[in-house]
């Protein structure tokens, strides 16, 4: 158990029963959830932690086989609920971490009691009657910015996918996460992340989940998170007034109280 707690950094805060899992999304690492995790921690027990890669996770335990696809990633998630003992979790994923959570899910429905997705996103890129917000060239050609320049490239795209431009603080909050990851892993979990397709996997669902959706959103447009809706059996849509794609970090407040209707 110790071993898994230390890999992946695993905090613990809080005196609840109920347990609530939150997982970090690309480019940041648990640090992410600090404007939220207040509001749950007298209730809740609230279990935070960083995939092997990103923030203080051990980096030595870093794989290119494992991490190779989400699957890896959906691994940690089984690894720490099995390490702490966990059942009937409410999990909490921004982004990648939606599909992680949902695969990790399908495994294990037994370690799940409902499930939150923050700007989900089952594919990335467009396929024929899919509207995933990306063409796999320009995703491409982001690949090649990343590699060559990948300070230049998070000082990009972070404030790009923050949005709230008026707020510039909030991109370079978001900036400093993705400079703090070790540029390669970073490389592969983009990859991985970007170039995932798991529209077949939601159907798979058993466990009740919420969408959050945000507009402006450049990396899950609002009809990806209408597909999942679409798509997804016991899976409720709300539609929120933050823009941008992380309004755990932009609009704290409406996230917590539309995370605290659904659970």
């Amino acid at each position: 158990m110790s071993s898994i707690l230390k890999r992946n950094n695993v905090n613990i805060i809080g005196n609840g029963q109920q347990v609530m899992l939150f997982a970090h999304g690309f480019g940041c690492d648990q640090r992410s959830w600090q404007f939220v995790v207040d509001a749950f921690s007298d209730d809740y027990r609230v279990v935070l932690f960083d995939y092997v890669g990103s923030g203080q996770s051990d980096l030595s335990q870093y794989s290119s086989a494992k991490y190779g696809s989400l699957d890896g990633y959906a691994q940690d998630v089984l690894d720490v609920c099995e390490a702490l003992s966990l059942q009937d979790v409410i999990f909490v994923g921004h982004s990648v971490s939606s599909m992680i959570g949902l695969l990790a899910a399908v495994q294990q429905p037994a370690y799940f009691k409902k499930l939150i997705f923050i700007g989900p996103s089952p594919r990335y890129l467009n396929d024929q009657d899919y509207t995933g917000g990306f063409e796999r060239s320009d995703m491409e050609s982001l690949f090649d910015f990343m590699e060559s320049n990948y300070l230049g490239w998070s000082s990009t795209m972070a404030p790009a996918i923050m949005g709230n431009a008026d707020r510039p603080e909030l991109g370079a909050f978001l900036t400093s996460s993705f400079c703090a990851t070790d540029p390669e892993v970073a490389r592969e979990f983009a990859r991985v992340t970007f170039f995932s397709d798991n529209r077949d996997d939601l159907a798979k669902l058993g466990v009740k989940s919420l969408t959050l959706q945000c507009s402006d959103d450049i990396i899950a447009p609002v009809a990806v998170g209408e597909f999942v809706k679409k798509h997804t059996p016991g899976n409720e849509f709300v539609m929120l007034n933050a823009t941008g794609h992380c309004p755990h970090i932009s609009e704290p407040l409406e996230t917590i109280k539309a995370i605290k209707a659904f659970i």
